[in-house]
């Protein structure tokens, strides 16, 4: 049963290493601005400083036996770069560069030659109450995931594995989306009007909430005073406003209302003025999740266009593969998205997008969550949803 109120978001040439490992912060919560997802250095970022230099190409993988609990991927190179070695230890990254003999010394060392290496993924649209694969997730190469509805109960035991952004409930009309339907069972809070909006946010929010959820729909929907009071009452609390809003007049009354991001890229055309109001937002990707149409591809290019924040996304939940989705990365590179592009929607931009500030790069002080491929990911983006090797928190997963 729905809940009801009534009336009532230069790797250098030698290591370049951690002073301490107390400067690196194991979580952050802290809101930080969009970046742009479309350009080659967002990619790089993404993946380290730059770096350069040659590497033996043989690709092999060998692991030496540890001594002192520090584990050194050597011989790879960056996603769009040149080559690339990573001290990981406690967790986080320590070092990054082209390590000597001394730096090995002591250590797990792995070898990575012929292999790329980038930063985890984030996915800004799951549903893990609902699909509770969160242990695949996270073994697949996503290390932090944006939870867009689920019972109270799920923010009182929300996964560690990957790291979960939740909104609880989606704040909604009465009757309205998606009590009825797959979100019957608390799902949604119902609200009869802009007063029982407010105290459902302040009832999400105290429960743990990261962020909210607002669906306009067709009617039963809430109306335009509720919604703007609900995101007001958000941003009040200091967290992003998020909505499922697939056609244009629903995300016309989402911009009025002031909500921060589309939960999905609309699935039927927008106007040219629509999607050029939605510059200085965001949306979320989850192209393969509606069929990716070309509407719906159409309407990313566009939103893309206009200067919106892009960020990769699948609707786990109603999509099924738990993982870096072949057929979401597909869809993008469709919809125009090059690798570099893809590879910021999943990395730096949602970390920086969401506060997730020890995700997104590979850089000293970051959590140890990185990806080893067999191709470019800048070159060869699908690559990203087969990596060859994940870590998780320094922690190589089977």
């Amino acid at each position: 049963m729905s809940l009801s109120i009534a009336g009532c978001g230069a790797a250098p040439t030698s290591s370049t290493r951690a002073p301490s490992e107390s400067d690196a912060s194991a979580s952050g919560e802290a809101s930080a601005s969009s970046e742009s997802d479309s350009s080659s250095s967002a990619a790089t970022s993404a993946a380290t400083a730059s770096s350069s230099g040659s590497e033996d190409t043989s690709g092999a993988e060998t692991t030496s036996a540890t001594t002192d609990g520090r584990r050194v991927l050597v011989g790879g190179r960056v996603a769009g770069g040149g080559r690339l070695d990573l001290e990981l230890e406690d967790g986080f990254i320590t070092a990054v560069g082209v390590f000597d003999g001394a730096t090995l010394e002591g250590a797990e060392v792995i070898d990575v030659t012929g292999k790329w290496l980038c930063p985890a993924f984030i996915d800004s649209h799951v549903h893990l109450a609902y699909l509770p694969v969160a242990s695949s997730l996270a073994a697949r190469g996503v290390a932090a995931a944006v939870d867009l509805a689920a019972p109270l109960p799920f923010l009182e035991r929300l996964p560690t594995r990957p790291r979960v952004l939740a909104s609880g409930p989606m704040v909604t009309a009465v009757a309205g989306y998606p009590t009825l339907g797959w979100g019957a069972n608390g799902y949604g809070i119902e609200c009869a009007d802009a007063t029982a909006a407010v105290a459902a946010v302040d009832l999400v929010v105290s429960a743990g909430a990261a962020v909210v959820k607002l669906p306009i729909t067709n009617p039963p929907t809430l109306d335009p005073v509720a919604l703007a009071a609900a995101t007001a009452r958000a941003h009040e609390h200091g967290l992003k406003v998020v909505t499922h809003a697939l056609e244009d007049k629903h995300v016309q009354l989402a911009r009025a209302a002031g909500v921060d991001v589309l939960g999905h890229t609309p699935v039927l055309p927008l106007e040219p003025a629509t999607a050029t109001g939605w510059g200085g937002r965001a949306v979320v990707t989850t192209l393969a999740a509606f069929g990716a149409s070309q509407a719906t591809l159409d309407n990313l290019g566009a939103l893309r266009d206009a200067g919106a924040t892009i960020l990769y996304g699948t609707d786990l939940g109603n999509s099924q593969d738990a993982g870096i989705q072949a057929a979401e990365l597909a869809a993008m590179m469709t919809a125009g998205l090059d690798g570099a592009a893809i590879l910021a929607a999943g990395t730096l931009t949602p970390a920086s997008y969401w506060g997730l500030d020890t995700l997104g790069s590979l850089e000293v002080g970051k959590a140890a969550s990185v990806l080893v491929l067999d191709e470019d990911p800048v070159s060869a983006p699908m690559t990203l949803s087969a990596p060859a090797m994940v870590f998780m928190d320094g922690e190589l997963l089977p």
